[in-house]
């Protein structure tokens, strides 16, 4: 929170939008077999061969996604990555490329958009990405980034959101939540430091769930520890948009019911003391908080021996006939209809 008045600045126009590609692009190393041509003409050449590939993207609007008064750039640039390839391995696949474009103001100078590209270097060097293309160009609304990654999968190792069926057991990966109080604590620390700068913000007690929003990770060792375990899940999803939501997208896509026992959410202590601190309900930000970039999936219940004693791992419900309706069951043994109350991006109040 505290900015150093003394930074070198250099000014993009020096560079001109080529000059300026050539120099944030210099340092990234070719991986993958299938990166024929990445950056540095026309357009990437890309080789897949027999395989399937999947693509996805995601837009970074500054001021909607992130805040940079708490949100250091070279972490953003990490995140901007990871989110992607999130949904890179919610499709059971293994991530290959990545393009990304950025559009930024006035405001920033080269060495702040060499932060930025700092952490998407370093994203990419421990997923063992290539960086292909891309674009940049001004804007007058501040930071915008968007990241479209690419992946690979066999045709019979692919996994979709609709092959839930009744029985299947309902897994998540790690823990739920950690991310939105991460945010809420950034946040009323901002408000602190609003009204007196000289208080410096004691984040110790927060490590945990402030590194879950400001540098989460993808879950690119689930894929291989199911394929492992010779494990297939029968639908998948990441949860980027709260545990209810994503539940009901399986559903609502596979046509199927769901029983969430709120007892079986895995909640990290850190999580559970911040939520006490600030008189909120684990369970509904669990629910509904986002940006935990775990997988949620579903299983046939033969499965079950191979997962069951994983520490990576934790069966939260089961799926039922689509008539049953989706609901969560509470510790107190009550069913209350699941509801989707996740991030909306397109809502005028977040």
């Amino acid at each position: 929170m505290i900015e150093d008045k003394n930074q070198q600045r250099t000014d993009l126009s020096q560079l001109g939008e080529f000059g300026l590609i050539d120099h944030l692009t210099k340092h990234f190393e070719i991986k993958q077999d299938s990166t024929v041509k990445g950056v540095g003409d026309d357009a990437a050449v890309l080789d897949f061969k027999d395989k399937q590939v999947v693509v996805t993207t995601d837009l970074l609007v500054e001021g909607v996604h992130f805040d940079l008064s708490y949100v250091p750039l070279k972490h953003l640039g990490y995140k901007a990555v990871i989110v992607n390839l999130s949904d890179v391995f919610a499709m059971n696949a293994q991530a290959t490329q990545i393009t990304v474009s950025i559009a930024m103001s006035n405001r920033f100078p080269l060495e702040a958009i060499e932060e930025l590209y700092a952490g998407i270097e370093t994203a990419a060097k421990l997923y063992g990405v290539d960086l292909i293309g891309g674009d940049t160009t001004s804007s007058t609304t501040g930071l915008l980034i968007s990241v479209t990654a690419l992946g690979t999968v066999s045709k019979e190792d692919v996994v979709y959101r609709n092959g839930a069926k009744p029985n299947d057991l309902l897994v998540v990966t790690g823990d739920i939540g950690g991310a939105y109080m991460g945010l809420q604590v950034l946040e009323r620390e901002k408000e602190v430091f609003k009204v007196n700068p000289n208080n410096q913000p004691d984040l110790e007690p927060y490590t945990y769930i402030i590194e879950r929003q400001l540098k989460p990770e993808a879950r690119q060792d689930i894929v291989k520890l199911l394929k492992d375990l010779d494990v297939k899940p029968t639908a998948m999803i990441d949860i980027s948009d709260g545990l209810s939501s994503e539940i009901i997208h399986i559903c609502k896509q596979s046509k199927v019911g769901c029983d969430l026992y709120e007892n079986k959410i895995p909640l990290d202590p850190q999580f559970i003391s911040t939520c006490e601190e600030f008189d909120i309900d684990g369970t509904t930000v669990a629910l509904s908080g986002g940006e935990d970039y775990e997988l949620l999936f579903t299983i046939s219940q033969e499965d079950f021996p191979k997962i069951k004693a994983n520490p990576n791992l934790t069966v939260i419900g089961f799926m039922t006939e689509e008539s049953a309706g989706m609901h969560l069951v509470t510790r107190a043994e009550t069913k209350i209809p699941l509801k989707a109350q996740g991030w909306n991006a397109l809502s005028k109040d977040q």
